[in-house]
């Protein structure tokens, strides 16, 4: 599936109909006095969130969206039709900007939540309502109010209570595969999954939290470089982070013999870490558990040693896990829920 996290849209809600102007004409009524009606309510553009999709796939593929004008009112006090509304459905975790200014209008984080992007235009009065003692036949009609129109830019943010970073072929895919239902494509690729999977980690019959695998980043990631922003944005949404950082064989460097600061490994936990800072400090805050992975491709005498320099150099709790076997997996599964738990509801 193809994963499409922003749409740029121009919508227009509908115009209010314009109020008429007419006299009762009928035989053997002299002086019918006025009977115009007021115009219609123009439609208004309503967005609401909805689990059912989760991409912005479509709105890539319309992206002007008009709601129609009232009915004008009519003689004989026929008052205009409101026009229907014009609903446009997105993904949980949307946030709207003005594409001009840049501002968040709206951050639909919710099932059914809905917001008004552009309010149809109320309808003009007809001349009917304008009769008074002293005016008895006003000529007067008012036009109906004209629609806005806006530019906006939908941004989709993962809803994921822990996000899962690493580099690319870090073993994020293959965490995910193992501790969920989800089923990511999995291989031996030396680059980055490109479409970010939500996967439910359940925990018994009363527990359960959902788990993200953001795609590997890369250094210069909050620069923009490789995907840079467009993924780091879903990282924001998340409340706890599971950094990968693997043991592969290639991915070893100094580990024993040297300053452990110097490993290629405590290197790569360390620019990613400078990345989320550079992006966004609070998101660098956020709580934070280092996983070892791919333990398998390294002696059992040196994977001790490794968690036990990891943690010290950290300051983190560190897991070490291998996903094809299952092995560490219980035990991340349980700090992961049990941190959750701590942290309580947002």
């Amino acid at each position: 599936m193809r994963f499409i996290d922003e749409a740029h849209l121009q919508i227009s809600s509908g115009a209010g109909g314009n109020g008429c102007r007419s006299f009762r004409h009928e035989k053997y009524i002299a002086f019918g006095g006025p009977d115009g009606g007021d115009g219609g309510r123009g439609g208004d553009i309503v967005m609401i969130s909805t689990d059912r999709r989760s991409t912005l796939l479509e709105l890539q593929g319309r992206t002007i969206w008009r709601a129609k004008r009232g009915e004008h009112g009519r003689g004989k006090q026929q008052y205009g039709k409101g026009a229907e509304d014009v609903i446009i459905e997105v993904p949980v975790g949307t946030r709207v900007f003005d594409n001009e200014t840049n501002e968040i209008l709206a951050d639909l984080t919710q099932n059914q939540m809905s917001w008004v992007a552009a309010k149809g235009g109320q309808g003009g009065k007809g001349n009917l309502h304008f009769k008074t003692s002293t005016n008895r036949s006003p000529r007067k009609a008012t036009p109906g109010q004209a629609p806005e129109q806006r530019r906006l830019r939908l941004e989709l943010m993962l809803m994921a209570d822990v996000g899962l970073l690493g580099f690319p072929n870090a073993g994020k895919s293959t965490l995910i595969s193992a501790v969920s239902a989800a089923k990511p494509k999995v291989a031996s690729y030396p680059f980055t999954t490109l479409t970010p999977s939500l996967g439910v980690v359940k925990m018994g019959l009363d527990h359960s939290f959902v788990i993200a695998d953001i795609p590997g980043l890369v250094e210069g990631a909050s620069d923009g470089t490789g995907l840079g922003h467009q993924f780091l944005r879903h990282v924001a949404r998340t409340r706890v982070l599971a950094h990968l950082v693997s043991l592969g064989e290639h991915d070893q460097g100094a580990v024993a013999g040297g300053d452990p600061e110097d490993s290629d490994i405590y290197r790569r936990y360390r620019a990613l870490r400078e990345e989320l800072e550079r992006y966004d400090p609070k998101l660098a805050s956020r709580p934070e558990i280092v996983v070892l992975t791919k333990t398998d491709l390294v002696y059992d005498d040196d994977i001790e040693a490794i968690r036990s320099q990891f943690s010290e150099m950290t300051g983190r709790e560190v897991f070490v896990v291998c996903a094809p076997t299952g092995q560490g997996l219980s035990a991340l599964k349980d700090a992961l829920l049990t941190l959750l738990s701590t942290l309580g509801e947002e």
